[in-house]
């Protein structure tokens, strides 16, 4: 898990970056929940979507916005962030240009930065979002949504709220072209604690459905 540091839009960005070696291995980006609440890349549920990705033999980067840890500049209300993703996706394909696959997965503030950066990237072939915040951010711009994905929100969340998210996959449904997979964990807060078997169990599932689908194995 070599430590990584490269060049963002407003200076350097830190990050952990595994390359796997294979031609044409796929690649997977992770993204950490919001900064203010102290969200880093070594986030228990970004980390371990990194692991998951890895076990599949992605290459994968997770990495810190802008002002968290040794990333620098400073916190800029998702505009910023949006952008970090952007250059840390660039970065990430100018070292495997030949990638068969390309993925997002976000845990909140990451799953809302993960999206929109899914609607710029035509390339993107799926995505996870975890607990992704509807009640605390527009995501209206996903119209239509690009890329089929999973959405996973727990019921007892009381930082994102399940009637939001319901409302978010509601629209997302609607769409044609795109499968969108909802898993919704009884009694699950916005950390998952408890229920970090049950998440992890609907991540695998889906990934090791939808990669072989899209030829990623």
């Amino acid at each position: 898990m070599p430590e990584v540091i490269f060049a963002g839009p407003d200076g350097r960005l830190e990050g952990r970056f595994t390359q796997n070696k294979k031609k044409g291995a796929p690649i997977a980006m992770i993204l950490h929940p919001l900064p203010q609440l102290g969200g880093n890349m070594n986030n228990a549920i970004t980390y371990q979507l990194y692991q998951e990705f890895l076990e599949r033999e992605f290459s994968v980067l997770r990495f810190n916005f802008r002002g968290v840890g040794r990333s620098q500049g400073t916190f800029d209300s998702g505009i910023g962030e949006l952008s970090d993703a952007a250059s840390a996706l660039d970065w990430v394909q100018s070292l495997c240009p030949d990638a068969r696959q390309c993925w997002i997965a976000g845990y909140s503030f990451g799953a809302w930065i993960g999206m929109q950066l899914l609607m710029r990237r035509p390339e993107i072939s799926g995505f996870i979002s975890i607990a992704p915040p509807a009640n605390l951010y527009d995501f209206t711009f996903l119209a239509p949504c690009p890329s089929s994905g999973l959405i996973v929100q727990g019921d007892a969340d009381r930082v994102v709220y399940r009637s939001d998210v319901d409302k978010l996959v509601e629209r997302l449904y609607a769409q044609k072209g795109i499968d969108i997979t909802y898993k919704v964990i009884d009694n699950a807060n916005h950390f998952f604690e408890k229920d970090m078997d049950e998440l992890f169990g609907y991540v695998r599932d889906y990934l090791d459905k939808r990669i072989p689908e899209i030829g990623g194995l």
